[in-house]
């Protein structure tokens, strides 16, 4: 199901003009305090709505909420769809699969994701429909012939029951080619000047040590359309390269990472290496050449030279040398004050000793009778 996620969420083509709208089912069973059902509503990307079997019915997004208001119909489809519809249907089937799969009990989770992608300039569209059962594929809606592909042995009974079922085939078909993308084209229209707008991102060169991969994480662009590479002299590089996945940040826009190998690479030589990003439908690429003193440590200080750190002590090493000499200091002091105390204390005759004892309870007694003050915390 982690491959389905990534690629119905993240891979697109390259296309400025191509949007999507895709709709997350979640059910769950075994799990408490959770709803039975969720739906999460996504937009080229971006969360636009929210709801579950508990009646929780939440737009994300301010266009959406003016959709919403203008169009009534679509507020009765969701509250049918997810606290009626949807609930029962996903209880249904979580029954026939576990009793399929000889489960009894325990933590399940059924998921679906469906929708459609429109492009804008060509005028096609590309419906999906498909289900993923205890994380993991299971069942697929084959566009073309209308029939379920089973992902997995396991799903060729339920693969079979619902190729006889054709009501439901050409329900998902009218849905998926024409209820979706009329859907979509008025999403877009709605929220054209969030969903077209185009935001650069913040590029920065990440080490957690000094053997450590160098990350280049670039954040806050949108939209979702973009490439992150590593190049060596001009040329982009694919090895000794890891690229992270697309995700999403809680204002709308997106993350991205990749991260480069240096341990065979001298500190001579690694101006030769830079950072490329790249947002489609804009010219200009953002190239940060790889520095020393550009590369930010989890700790928050730049990368010092490996020969400098060698050489010279850290500002830890110097801080805890301090410490420890500032203990023994303080502890000599003690050892010294408890000595010295002791020798005084020792009575010379024994009524010497009955007046320190008289004297000491003169001094309780004065103690004793002080004022009190009260906290001011």
């Amino acid at each position: 199901m982690r491959t389905l996620l990534l690629l119905l969420l993240f891979c697109h083509v390259s296309s400025p003009v191509r949007h999507s709208l895709k709709f997350f089912f979640t059910a769950c069973v075994g799990v408490p305090n959770l709803p039975d059902t969720v739906l999460v509503v996504m937009v080229d990307g971006v969360q636009s709505g929210y709801c579950d079997s508990n009646r929780n019915l939440r737009p994300t997004q301010n266009w959406v909420k003016s959709l919403l208001r203008q169009d009534r119909r679509q507020v009765d489809w969701y509250r049918t769809e997810c606290f009626e519809r949807q609930p029962n249907f996903f209880r249904d089937t979580m029954r026939s699969w576990m009793h399929l799969l000889n489960q009894t009990g325990g933590v399940h989770i059924l998921q679906r994701i469906s929708g459609c992608e429109w492009d804008e300039e060509t005028g096609e569209v590309v419906g999906f429909n498909q289900y993923g059962y205890d994380g993991e594929d299971f069942l697929s809606l084959d566009m073309r012939t209308l029939t379920w592909t089973a992902l997995k042995p396991q799903a060729v009974t339920a693969k079979l029951r619902w190729d006889a079922d054709t009501a439901r085939i050409n329900h998902n078909d009218n849905y998926l080619t024409k209820v979706c993308p009329d859907w979509l084209k008025k999403y877009v229209d709605y929220g054209r000047s969030f969903l077209l707008r185009t935001e650069l991102p913040s590029v920065s060169l990440l080490q957690k040590t000094p053997s450590s991969p160098v990350s280049c994480l670039a954040t806050g662009f949108y939209p979702h359309r973009a490439s992150l590479v590593w190049r060596k002299d001009g040329e982009e590089l694919h090895e000794e390269v890891d690229h992270g996945e697309i995700l999403p940040n809680h204002d709308g826009t997106f993350q991205m990472r990749v991260n480069l190998n240096l341990s065979s690479v001298t500190p001579e030589n690694w101006t030769r290496y830079d950072c490329v990003f790249q947002l489609y439908g804009v010219k200009e690429d953002i190239i940060t050449r790889l520095e020393e003193d550009r590369i930010r440590t989890n700790w928050g200080k730049t990368v010092l030279s490996r020969n400098i750190e060698k050489e010279e002590p850290s500002k830890h090493t110097i801080l805890i040398i301090v410490i420890l000499v500032v203990i023994a200091v303080v502890l000599i002091a003690v050892i010294g004050f408890i000595v010295y105390k002791k020798k005084k204390a020792q009575p010379s005759t024994s009524s010497s000793g009955e007046q320190g004892s008289g004297g000491e309870r003169e001094r309780m007694k004065e103690f004793h009778s002080c004022p009190t003050q009260s906290s001011g915390i």
